[in-house]
């Protein structure tokens, strides 16, 4: 029997795909090149995601259905609010509160929503829904960004691999949570907003509306005059501290919480590194923005003793990456500035919603620096020894990021003719992704303005790019070159 003829050989295959509507060959070549582009290198793919991210965002945004007042909005507001919106940063060049309708206000709320589950959690959320699930490769990827067993930096090992099975389940949980947790805040928040004179109808959209920019550590406000209704009520202010601080610890750090929360004997390095510094720097912080800004009229310095207190809480907290703010940022003395710049750097945690170098990569290098000053040959923490990979890491991190402020505050500065620390706050603002301004963004030409969102940009997807192609492209080496040591100090 000829099976050509009977439609069972290669004949009748070629004829069932000649026959194959053009868009589903088309659907099935771009679905084999998307794999491709995601599994053979995710840090471009993550990229490549962000960009195309920004430009459907811009587009929604320069709708006159976008703006209240039904007019176009100019491109550099459009595309700078798009991205500070998928970059999760929260500094703006109009008035929040009055430029964007509900259709504006509902972009940007699915925007921070979609960029605060991270770049490459995203691109493998994408790759799983195309291929209908991860292969290895893509969950090696996936394990890199979110995987709370990864306990170094470099190829993923053996002890790394236990739960990789497990990684689209994985993602699925980092999604999951991420909407109880917004859900939960908004709830909490909801009655604050109806006590503060608005109606429980747009209360119903305010509420999960400042959740999502409190666990997304974006900060863009939507009411008039940005928190001042609610600079009194701890109560509201607290949920959103909580939020801002649970988007800032990373998904690895919630996952081993929600795991072994009453026994921390079990916490992996990661999770103890990350909660011991986040806990420093606020109490730190908050010391700090105490001391200094206590006299302060423009600040602090007609409030109680309680009120100053907790404002100095609430603006440490908020510095690290949450980007609300009671108290009239440009107000604050240079030496508040300054603090508010270095808290700013250093941001959140890997793998959050939050920006900077990370205080993993902080933690990392004062490890390093301690064990120099002691002689010791390798860094230890809690028992547990850091290998050399993830220190150069942490160092190419810090490098990163200090270029591209190096960079971006001196061109802003030359172009705009301010004050060089406030353009510096501002400029440490975008690339940690804080959203905090000293009133230095919403005055800038638009050339300062597209200069500013490319510091966003590569203050967001530059760091995690960077680490993983460092931990990509170590390499074992087989023979040692002749010593030989330059004077350093």
């Amino acid at each position: 029997m000829n099976r050509d003829v009977y439609g069972g050989g290669p004949m009748a295959k070629a004829a069932s795909s000649v026959r194959d509507p053009a868009w589903t060959r088309l659907g099935k070549v771009v679905g084999r090149n998307f794999r491709d582009i995601t599994t053979s290198s995710p840090s471009r793919f993550a990229i490549l995601i962000y960009i195309a991210l920004i430009l459907i965002f811009t587009g929604l945004l320069s709708l006159p259905l976008a703006s209240a007042d039904g007019t176009v909005t100019p491109f550099a507001d459009a595309f700078f609010t798009a991205v500070s919106a998928v970059c999760v940063t929260g500094l703006s060049t109009v008035d929040m509160s009055t430029h964007w309708s509900f259709f504006g206000e509902l972009a940007i709320f699915f925007g921070t929503n979609i960029g605060g589950l991270g770049a490459l959690t995203l691109a493998s959320v994408l790759g799983l829904v195309v291929s209908r699930k991860l292969g290895l490769r893509a969950k090696l990827i996936a394990a890199g960004d979110t995987n709370p067993l990864r306990s170094h930096g470099g190829p993923v090992n053996e002890s790394q691999t236990v739960r990789l099975g497990e990684v689209g389940h994985l993602l699925r949980i980092v999604a999951l949570s991420t909407i109880l947790i917004e859900a939960a805040l908004a709830v909490l928040l909801y009655p604050s907003i109806v006590l503060a004179g608005h109606n429980w109808v747009d209360a119903l959209w305010l509420a999960p509306l400042h959740s999502v920019m409190a666990f997304t550590n974006t900060g863009f406000t939507f009411t008039d005059g940005g928190l001042n209704t609610f600079q009194y009520d701890y109560w509201f202010l607290s949920v959103l501290m909580v939020g801002v601080f649970l988007g800032g610890i990373g998904f690895p750090v919630i996952l081993a919480l929600s795991r072994q929360l009453l026994t921390p004997r079990k916490w992996n390095l990661h999770v103890k590194l990350t909660l011991i510094t986040t806990v420093i720097l606020f109490f730190v912080g908050s010391g700090v923005f105490l001391a200094l800004e206590f006299l302060n009229p423009g600040t602090f310095g007609t409030r109680d003793a309680w009120d100053t207190t907790f404002q100095a809480f609430f603006l440490s907290a908020m510095t690290r990456s949450g980007g609300f703010s009671v108290v009239d940022i440009s107000n604050l003395n240079g030496s508040s500035l300054l603090v508010g710049s270095m808290l700013m750097f250093i941001g959140g945690g890997s793998a959050s919603t939050a920006g900077g170098i990370k205080v993993t990569t902080l933690a990392v290098l004062a490890l390093a620096v301690w064990s120099e000053a002691r002689g010791r040959v390798s860094v230890e923490a809690f028992g547990r020894r850091i290998p050399s990979d993830v220190q150069r890491v942490a160092v190419a991190v810090l490098a990163w990021g200090a270029t591209i402020v190096a960079v971006s505050t001196v061109v802003i500065a030359q172009i705009t003719q301010m004050p060089v620390d406030k353009v510096l706050f501002d400029v440490i603002s975008g690339f940690a992704t804080v959203g905090l301004s000293a009133g230095v963004t919403e005055s800038m030409p638009d050339s300062a303005v597209y200069v500013m969102a490319a510091t966003i940009f590569f203050g967001r997807v530059g760091t995690v790019t960077l680490a993983a192609a460092v931990a990509a492209t170590s390499s074992r080496q087989l023979y040692a070159l002749p010593v030989e040591r330059p004077i350093v100090g």
